[in-house]
This record gives C-alpha cells, sequence and structure tokens, in this order.
C-alpha cells in the first residue's frame, strides 16, 4: 500500500525520486522519505509526516545530492504517521537505509530478540526491525549486503517489498519482494525501481516485475541480477511497458477522480474493442476460446474479490446465472481465505482486482488453486501477481486508475463479466440468438449513453451542496441496481466521510427504514425494469416519513419525477447494462459532495489505492 521508487545511474537521483513519489502518492501519504548516498559516501536520510510537498519543503536546506537513492511515500500499519516512523529507516550504525511495503508479522519476536543482544530501536515500525536484522547478521557472520539480505529474508514472516542500500557498497541497491509487488526499470547505465511502474514509464519502457522470492542487485555499470533467497540466479523475463504518460497526469481536471470519471466512455471502448464487435453480433474473448472446455465444463463459478471489486462481482453472478444457468457465488476474498471453504476440480474461481496486488485476493488464489480449481483472473494491471498467478483470465484496459475510489475500474469489470457471461451462454447455447444479438447491440451503445448522462455534471453539483450537511444516507436499488447501491454508498462514505450504507430496497421495511426522517436522504436507482413498481411503493414509504429522495430514473418518467426531491434521468438500456449506466450519476454525487466539504477527494483520509496487506 506504500509506495517505493530507487535510482541508480549517472544522474541526480533525488528529482527522480521525488516525481517517482508524486506519481506513487495514491499508494500512501502519511509520511514520505528519501535516502541517498552521496559523492563522499556519506548516507543521507531525509523524512516529512504528511504528504511529499512536506518532504521537499523539509529537504530544501537539506544535503540531497547523490546518484544513488531509495525513496518511500507511506501508508501506515505499524506505529502512527510520523516523521520517525516514515521510511527510509537506518540501522543502528547508519550504515543501512531501507524501505519496505507490507507487514513483517514477527517483527515483535525478531524485535525482542535484536534487542535482547544489545540492538536499539529508534521507531515503532515492522521496517526497522529488518534493516537491524540485515546489519546484525553482517557483522555477526561477516557477509556482504546480499548475503545477509538473504539470510534475513529467510528468517521472515510475511509480505514484503524492500529496497536497501549500504554506504560502505555505495554501488548498488539490493530490491526483493514477497507477496507484494516490486518493479525494476533497465535505462541506459542506469536502473529505476517502482512498487509499480508509474515512476518509471517517463525514463523506460523496459522492466523486470519480480516475482516472489526473488531479490534483484542493481550495480552500477553492470547487468541487472536476479537471485532467489537461496542464492539461486533467476531468468531475467524483460517486458515491455504500455502506459502513456498523460494517463498519469490530470489533463486539465481539478481531481484525478472527475478525470477518471469523465474518461470512462473512452475507457469501455477500449475494453471492448476486439472483442465486441457489432456487425457480426458477437463477443470474443480469447480466454474463452482457449479455454473453452475448461469454463464450459464447470458445474459452480466462484468470484473472489474485495470492496468495489466484490460490488462488480455481484453483477457479474446475475449475468453468469442468468445467461448461462450456472451457479455463483460471491465472495469477499478476505473471508473465503480463512474458511476453510469446499473448493473442488469442478469449479471456476474468478478473482477481481484493480491492482492485480491485493493481498486477500492473492491469498485467495492461491487457496483455490491448491484445491484444483480452474482460475480466471480479471485485472486491469498489466503484469501485476493475479494475471500471473492464474490460468487465464482478461484485462480490462481501462488505463491507470489514480483515485483511490474506484470508478472506471468499476465499469470496467462489470464490462468484462458482460462479456464473460455472454461468450459462454453463447458457447454453451443457454441464450436465445435474439436476446444474444440484443444484448451485444447494446452494450456497444452504452460509452455514448455515458457521454449523455455526463452531461449531467453540472447539474449533480449543484444539488450536491443540498447534501453536505448530512451524517448519513441511505442508498437503495433492487436485482442489478442493488449492487450499485453499495457501490454508490461506498463511494461516498470513501472520499466524503458520510456514513451511508447500501441496501436491497426491499429490505428497507427490516430495519433501516427506523432511520428515516427529514435528515435522511435516501438515493434510490428507480429504472423502468421488471421491479420498476415495487420500487416506487418503496419510495413512498420513505416520502411518507419525510425522507429526502434522490431518484435515478429513465429518461421520460413522469411518476416518480413528481414524487422525489431530485431526480437524475438516465438513457434507456436493457435492465442487465443499467448498472454502467446507474453508477456514473453516484460516483458524481460523491465526488461533488466531497469537493463540496472541502475534502480531499484523490487522498481521502486512511485509504490507499493497492491494498497489499491483510
Amino acid at each position: 500500500m506504500c509506495g517505493i521508487v530507487g535510482y541508480i545511474g549517472q544522474k541526480e537521483a533525488f528529482p527522480i525520486l521525488i516525481k517517482g513519489l508524486r506519481r506513487l502518492e495514491y499508494r500512501g501519504y502519511d509520511s514520505a522519505g528519501v535516502a541517498l548516498i552521496n559523492d563522499n559516501g556519506e548516507l543521507n536520510v531525509c523524512k516529512a509526516k504528511g504528504k511529499v510537498d512536506n518532504l521537499v519543503d523539509y529537504c530544501n536546506d537539506k544535503n540531497v545530492s547523490g546518484s544513488v537513492g531509495i525513496a518511500h511515500t507511506r501508508w501506515a500499519t505499524h506505529g502512527e504517521p510520523s516523521a520517525v516512523n516514515a521510511h527510509p529507516h537506518y540501522s543502528q550504525s547508519k550504515n543501512l537505509a531501507i524501505i519496505h511495503n507490507g507487514i513483517i508479522e514477527n517483527y515483535a519476536d525478531l524485535k525482542e530478540k535484536l534487542q535482547a543482544k544489545g540492538v536499539s530501536f529508534r521507531s515503532d515500525t515492522d521496517t526497522e526491525v529488518l534493516v537491524q536484522l540485515v546489519e546484525y547478521i553482517m557483522e555477526r557472520k561477516n557477509l556482504d549486503l546480499l548475503t545477509a539480505v538473504q539470510v534475513a529474508l529467510y528468517q521472515v514472516i510475511g509480505a514484503y517489498a524492500i529496497a536497501i542500500i549500504d554506504k560502505r557498497q555505495p554501488d548498488q541497491i539490493i530490491a526483493a519482494r514477497k507477496q507484494s509487488p516490486l518493479v525494476v526499470g533497465i535505462g541506459d547505465d542506469e536502473f529505476f525501481l517502482g512498487s509499480d511502474a508509474s515512476p518509471i514509464v517517463e525514463y523506460t519502457d523496459k522492466v523486470v516485475y519480480l516475482e516472489d522470492g526473488n531479490i534483484a542487485v542493481l550495480r552500477k555499470g553492470e547487468e541487472l541480477k536476479v537471485v532467489s533467497i537461496l542464492g539461486e540466479e533467476q531468468e531475467l523475463a524483460v517486458k515491455k511497458v504500455d502506459i502513456n504518460l498523460g494517463q498519469l497526469e490530470k489533463g486539465g481536471f481539478a481531481h484525478f477522480m472527475l478525470k477518471e470519471i469523465f474518461e470512462q466512455p473512452d475507457c469501455l471502448t477500449n475494453c471492448m474493442r476486439g472483442r465486441v464487435n457489432v456487425d457480426t453480433d458477437n463477443v470474443v474473448l480469447s480466454a474463452v476460446i482457449d479455454y473453452k472446455q475448461q469454463l464450459l465444463n464447470a458445474k459452480r463459478f466462484i468470484i473472489v474479490a474485495c470492496g468495489t471489486s466484490w460490488h462488480a462481482g455481484l453483477i457479474g453472478k446475475q449475468m453468469i446465472e442468468q445467461f448461462c444457468r450456472i451457479p455463483v457465488e460471491v465472495e469477499y476474498a478476505s473471508e473465503f481465505r480463512y474458511r476453510n471453504p469446499v473448493i473442488t476440480k469442478e469449479d471456476v474461481v474468478i478473482a477481481i482486482s484493480q491492482s492485480g496486488e491485493t493481498a486477500d485476493t492473492l491469498a485467495a488464489v492461491q487457496l483455490a488453486k491448491e484445491a484444483g480449481a480452474f482460475i480466471y483472473g480479471i485485472c486491469n494491471a498489466i503484469g501485476s501477481s493475479i494475471p500471473r498467478a492464474t490460468d487465464t483470465g482478461s484485462y480490462i484496459h481501462v488505463g491507470p486508475e489514480i483515485g483511490v475510489a474506484s470508478t472506471k475500474a468499476f465499469t470496467g469489470q462489470v464490462t468484462v463479466l458482460t462479456m464473460l457471461a455472454l461468450a459462454l451462454a453463447k458457447e454453451k447455447g443457454t441464450i436465445s440468438n435474439e436476446n444474444y444479438m440484443h444484448i451485444v447491440k447494446e452494450l456497444h451503445e452504452i460509452p455514448a449513453k455515458i457521454k449523455e448522462v455526463l452531461k449531467q455534471n453540472d447539474r449533480i453539483a449543484d444539488l450536491s451542496r443540498t447534501f453536505t450537511y448530512a451524517r448519513n444516507f441511505l442508498y437503495l436499488g433492487r436485482g442489478f441496481s442493488y449492487p450499485v447501491a453499495l457501490e454508490g454508498a461506498l463511494k461516498l462514505k470513501e472520499i466524503s466521510y458520510i456514513h451511508a450504507e447500501g441496501y436491497p430496497a426491499a429490505e428497507m421495511k427490516h430495519g433501516p427504514i427506523a432511520l428515516i426522517d427529514s435528515d435522511m436522504p435516501v438515493v434510490v436507482i428507480a429504472t423502468h425494469n421488471g421491479m420498476y413498481e415495487k420500487v416506487l411503493s418503496n419510495i413512498q414509504e420513505v416520502k411518507a416519513r419525510k425522507g429526502k429522495v434522490i431518484a435515478v430514473v429513465s429518461q421520460g418518467d413522469d411518476t416518480i419525477s413528481r414524487i422525489a426531491d431530485e431526480v437524475i434521468a438516465l438513457p434507456d438500456t436493457i435492465e442487465c447494462l443499467e448498472p454502467l449506466l446507474a453508477t456514473i450519476p453516484l460516483q458524481m454525487l460523491a465526488y461533488h459532495v466531497a469537493v463540496c466539504k472541502g475534502l480531499n477527494v484523490d487522498q481521502p483520509r486512511n485509504l490507499a489505492k493497492s491494498v497489499t496487506v491483510e
């Protein structure tokens, strides 16, 4: 969840590190720091609480020279956000400095043993334990840095991506990973390091994604070397990273989140490109072609995901069950991995993750693989851990998502799940040709219809001002709209800090109706579908208790429009595709409420983009 950057070469490292930290600040922004080895062999560490700008201000009168350095932006796990707990961490002698993403689960035991041997600690973090352990091993066993890191990591339980430097060996960086992402960029006589590719793409498009248990040795004037913890040299798999630098900038928008909301028409077009062919009324997914029998022979699908991806999975469940007539379960990956689930070789497990690095989802994938299930990944980040761990899958191709609150990744995931359900149903013969062609044509029209919804942005911004006072929100929907209600509530609570809950509309009467009064805004997805009359009744129940209703309706609706306090109209589409339209105004509502409250929309408190720890 933290951001890691490193540089070794001939250039001044500090500007490269700071620019990289800014690119990675969405991964963590409690504190930030840099460690640099200068030409005099001095190892200087500078750290500051808060954002990268605070670090830059702190460094104004400090020595930040040097062509070897590591840097970090933190999302706190062990120890409160502070300059002391910020990374990098010195060893006791200040010869070493380390940065770390992940959690060392046995840090307390290791710390106790080191303290008993006279090692003193400056911070409350698990990370400092690791650098102290490495130094202790170096001194006691007279080992070089690489070997000491290998010995230390063999004793560590937990997840990590680390980078460590030693002022006595100033021409190298040692980096290692286990269950936490780490990428090495290969330039001209220089190397770059990142917890993802975003701080690297400005300098090189050649990268190596480290595999679990591997250690990278970055030395000036030498080729990249990758070894295992046991010292076995590993073959390099150099990949070409495909990220447009413009995708990492705001492009004139006030926030990344607003930019990403408005990118959705183009993103979904990219997601469907080469897959949805409206001329031939066909959906083609290479994974379905290549692994047709494994998918068609499945007795059950199990979707594992977290947060927003879990909500997309709930929509996917309805799609697959309705079109393919295969039972589907949707599981929180964090619960699935610990409850000893029943998994068979006849199951297909669909793992959904925007980053491809979600720790709980990766663990669920491993559990399912050990049980013999076939694993299908749905991911946005090319080359990340989940695509490498699964048997097959589909990228959503919506481009980098920088805003912590997911927007375009959600609609991309729903789009891929829709295409998967359609492709499988066509192969199984469980959908009529007429219905199949109708859905394919409507799916193709969704980007244009989202553009129509986005035209209401200014009006939604105006009505949002009315609801900044609220302390609670209720979101209601039925059928395909129920997961949209969950996702809308999640967006609001993530970035506005207003408590919000999503419910199936019919369940309102079984408890939540007790909360409704004149101070309770209720967002209802009430489009023209098979349950319109039922949802209309729910709205009337809210109004009878003086609740304030924001209704998302179909264009031309003149019934709910007379009852609701505020109405947001959507273009017509078929019911199964309504989530792709209905989620857009809820994203805009959450965004504008948060902006009206003066909050940091892209970096909400306590949250990070890529959840690589439990």
